[in-house]
Formats: structure tokens, sequence, C-alpha cells
């Protein structure tokens, strides 16, 4: 990575230094205003490598028709700082539960590490935030963590018989569970997105380890509590904790799941390679 690309986006020679040809720099209005808010908590902006790729995510979901469904989302990655990592790209700011994570959980290019038994963020987001028909949850894992029979985000409202989950069991088998169903898709293996889109009352599709799995199940009305990341919300109280290591999340209307990670595996991958 050249030089010119390690210095903060905003700097004055962020686009090149006179004489020594110019570099990219963001130029999404959406993602101007999200890297201005970040640097408001970092203090101090990211790297020119770090914004552009934040602002080519940015322009792929948009072209892909998926930035819109983004009701709730955050990059756990690439922020200089935690607080900066907890700026929201659409929705509301998550809520860091008693202040559980710290600076040591996260890493510029990996994301935030859950420790498996009392870490874990709240989204603020209450599952019928989104249509009954019309929905989908998502997070992209860099490391899977050690902990079995987890739940890596969403909401179980046992009374309802209503669900929005994303899980492994003890064999690490990825799931998306939404209005009382569970679809199965195959072993997970490596690092990438889990998640699950519905936009019908008949059916859902699961993603993971970049395959997809439609499931023909019926719809019944979501719940009132908020989706956590990191556990789930069981009944109102954190349930089932994750130790993996996240880099991204997503909650709002339905999507492209495939679109969604190729977005996210070329942000991420580009904010490693600017790091």
């Amino acid at each position: 990575m050249a030089l010119a690309a390690k210095i903060p986006y905003d700097h004055p020679y962020a686009g090149g230094f006179p004489g020594l040809g110019g570099q990219a720099l963001p130029t999404d209005s959406d993602c101007l205003t999200y890297l201005a808010a970040v640097k408001a908590a970092d203090g101090a902006g990211v790297e020119v490598g770090v914004a552009v790729a934040v602002d080519a995510f940015f322009r792929d979901t948009k072209a892909a028709g998926v930035f819109d469904a983004l009701e709730a989302c955050c990059i756990l990655a690439g922020a200089r700082t935690l607080a900066g990592a907890l700026v929201p790209v659409v929705g509301d700011a998550p809520t860091n539960v008693a202040d559980g994570f710290a600076g040591g959980d996260y890493s510029r290019t990996d994301g935030l590490t859950g420790d498996g038994s009392t870490t874990y963020l709240d989204t603020g987001r209450p599952q019928n935030s989104d249509p009954q028909n019309d929905a989908h949850i998502s997070v992209f894992i860099t490391a899977s963590g050690t902990a079995a029979s987890v739940r890596y985000a969403g909401t179980t409202d046992t009374s309802a018989g209503s669900y929005l989950l994303l899980y492994d069991d003890n064999s690490f088998t990825g799931a998306y569970v939404s209005s009382n169903s569970i679809t199965d898709v195959s072993n997970r293996t490596g690092v990438n997105l889990v998640g699950g889109t519905r936009d019908s009352s008949s059916q859902q599709t699961a993603r993971v380890d970049g395959v997809s799995n439609t499931t023909a199940v019926a719809s019944i009305a979501p719940t009132t509590l908020n989706s956590y990341v990191f556990c789930r919300n069981l009944n109102g109280s954190p349930n089932a904790f994750s130790d993996a290591t996240i880099a991204f999340y997503s909650i709002g209307t339905s999507l492209s799941l495939e679109d969604l990670e190729t977005a996210v595996t070329n942000l991420i991958n580009a904010i490693g390679e600017a790091l």
C-alpha cells in the first residue's frame, strides 16, 4: 500500500502530493457523512485506503439495489477505535451493553470478538420494525469462535413463536430462523456472510459458505423484541453468547444475500489490504 493511501482521507494532500500524481478519494455523499461521523468518534479520519474501501461498499450496494434494504447496519472494522466501529452505516447506533466490549476486543481488519459469555450489542431495532414477509438479517464472520450452540444475532420470542435468528449448532451448522421455522444449510467451513432473507409468506432463504438454500415455510407475525448481535434476545434477555469475530451486521428488508455478501467481502478484503 502506497504511503499516500495511509494518510487521513480528509488530509489536504489526501488526493495526492504535488508533482507525484493523484489517488482516488471517497465521493459518495452518504459515505462521506458516515466517514465524518466515524472521524468524530475516532478523533481522526481513517486512512485514504480505508475510506475508499468504504466508499466502494456504499456504491456497490447501491448499484446492486441492496443499500436501501439496510435499516440497521454497522461496519465493525476499519475505524480507528471501537467507538468509531459502532457508528452505524444506517439506523441507530448499537448499544455496547454495560460497556462489555473494550478496545482490546476490536481489530481494525477482522472486526469485534465476543467473549462467549457476557459481551453483546443491542441493535435497538425491534424485529417488527420490518414487515412480516419482507425482512433480512446478516453477519459477516471472520472467525467462527470456539463456543458451540451459539447465536450470532437475532431474537426469539417463545410466547409468540417468532424468530429472526442466525446460529451455529454443535457441528457449526449455520441457520436462519424466522417466523417459527428453521432453515438448515451446509456446515460452515470458512469466513463469510451468514444471513437469511424472506420476501414472501411462504418461503425464506438462508446463505452460508457462499451457498443459498430456499425452503418453503409459512411466516407469522414478528415480535417487538430488539435484535442482539453476539447472542440472541430470548424473551427479553441475552442468551447463547458467541465468541466469534464479526466484522459487519445488517438488519432490514429483504435483499439479495449474494449481492450483499459480494459487497461485504470486497469491503473487508479491501480494508485488510489498506491496513
